[in-house]
Order: structure tokens, then C-alpha cells, then sequence
């Protein structure tokens, strides 16, 4: 069994209080066993893209679990790239590829410098053509970006979603071998499928945004009060793909129910 944590929409800024939270998350991931074998950070790592933000998110998001980031919309390529991968300064799309034992990962960028919305490059879908052809030919390959490709009931989100969508539908639809997709961006936990297979929305550990159900209620749309939470991703021998969405007490546990 592979397991795989994601944990999205950070959105680390200048304030102790989401640099905590992504802390206990990192923690709690550490502390399971079995560990996970890789963590995804799905992207809107902080909140402005500034330089001493990503300084707060890779002390923050340190681990001795392998931890692979992508951008999202609130994030700066360049700044991502320098301060918080280590690599040369780029505005290229941030597209990277991992094997985690028999799966392959491979993290599209579909953030669009100065937009919310998401797009995915002509660059990055020739890099994931290259990235398909060279993958085992019989084991599980997961895609993860930042947009989600569907609509999903939200008054904020299904404004600045992944831009067509079609394109990357028929990339998975084409390959059995892609067991599912899971994105960030949403700020909810969310399940559904496209192009036939899963699609999971991971929540985000700084804030909860509601589903068009709650646009009448005062004071509802984004709510900070919850705990964090975090996805977590199975895939069993037979390519079974199967999500827990776990939340993370900032008070800590309480092993006995209370009276």
C-alpha cells in the first residue's frame, strides 16, 4: 500500500496563526504510522507570494517525508522556485514529476502569473505527454494541480476554476493507467469524478469556504474556526485508489469521550 498525505491552501503569511497550523498538520503527518510516503502541498503555499513568507512556509513545511509543492494562484513562480524549492529563478510553469514505490506522481502547475484562474500551459502538457510515455507501463500514475477541472457549487471558486477543462480530460481519459486527480483551491473537502475517474479537492488548513447553499447565511461563506484539515490518499496493490479526509486538532487529542 502507498499512501500519500496532501495538504493544500496553506496560505502562510506574517501571522503565527496559519504558520501553526501547518505546523500541527506536519506534525501529525510525522507522528502516523505507517508514515506517508510522500506529502503533496497543492499550492497557495502563502498568501502573497513574498519572499519572507516562502522563508516562514519551508521552515514551516520541513520534513524528513519527502514533500513535493506546487503553486497556486496566491503564490509568485519565481519566489516559489528560489525560496522554497532551491532552484534557479524561473517564470516557467512549475511541473515536476516523483515515483513514490510503483506510483508516479506528476504535479501540473496551473497557476497563471497575475490571475486567479487556472490555465495549463502548452509547455506543461507537452512536459506531461513526455512524463506518460516514460512511466511504467502497468502501474498507477496520480495527477495533482492547484484548480480543480469541475464545477463544484462554489460562489468564489467555480469563477476562477481550471480553464479547459476538456484538454486534460481527454489526456486522463487516454490513459488507464491514471487512477485519479486531486487539486486544492477550494478550501473544501470535496469528492467527485472527472473523465471517468476520481477527483478529490483536498481542504485547506487555514480556512473552510462555503458551498452555494450558504450564500444567504451572515457570515458564512469563509469560515476560520475549524481545525485544519488534511486528504489523505491510499493505493492499494490492485490501483485502487481510496481518500480519508482527516482533521487535525489544534487543541490536541482526547482519547476518552467526554461525559
Amino acid at each position: 500500500m502507498i499512501l500519500v498525505a496532501q495538504v493544500s491552501d496553506t496560505h502562510v503569511d506574517s501571522g503565527a496563526r496559519n504558520t501553526r497550523r501547518v505546523e500541527e498538520v506536519m506534525a501529525f503527518l510525522s507522528a502516523l504510522r505507517p508514515r506517508p510516503d510522500a506529502i503533496l502541498l497543492t499550492g497557495d503555499i502563502t498568501d502573497h507570494g513574498w519572499t519572507q513568507e516562502y522563508e516562514i512556509a519551508r521552515r514551516a513545511v520541513r520534513s524528513d517525508i519527502p514533500v513535493y509543492s506546487i503553486p497556486g494562484n496566491h503564490d509568485d513562480r519565481t519566489a516559489f522556485r528560489t525560496h522554497l524549492l532551491g532552484e534557479p529563478a524561473s517564470t516557467a510553469p512549475v511541473d515536476h514529476a516523483h515515483r513514490v514505490g510503483e506510483l508516479t506522481v506528476a504535479l501540473l502547475d496551473s497557476s497563471v502569473p497575475g490571475e486567479p484562474g487556472g490555465r495549463l500551459t502548452e509547455d506543461t502538457y507537452a512536459w506531461l505527454r513526455t512524463v506518460l510515455a516514460e512511466a511504467p507501463p502497468d502501474k498507477p500514475i496520480l495527477l495533482a494541480l492547484h484548480h480543480p477541472p469541475v464545477v463544484l457549487h462554489s460562489p468564489v471558486i467555480d469563477e476562477i476554476s481550471l480553464d479547459e477543462p476538456q484538454r486534460l480530460a481527454e489526456v486522463i481519459a487516454a490513459d488507464e493507467r491514471i487512477i485519479g486527480v486531486v487539486a486544492g483551491h477550494a478550501h473544501t473537502s470535496a469528492a467527485t469524478t472527472f473523465a471517468g475517474r476520481p477527483l478529490i479537492v483536498a481542504p485547506s488548513t487555514s480556512s473552510v469556504l462555503g458551498g452555494t447553499w450558504e450564500l444567504e447565511l451572515p457570515d458564512q461563506v469563509m469560515d476560520y474556526a475549524p481545525d485544519p484539515a488534511v486528504a489523505l490518499h491510499l493505493i492499494d496493490p490492485d490501483s485502487r485508489f481510496t481518500t480519508h479526509f482527516r482533521t487535525v486538532p489544534m487543541t490536541g487529542r482526547v482519547s476518552v469521550k467526554p461525559e
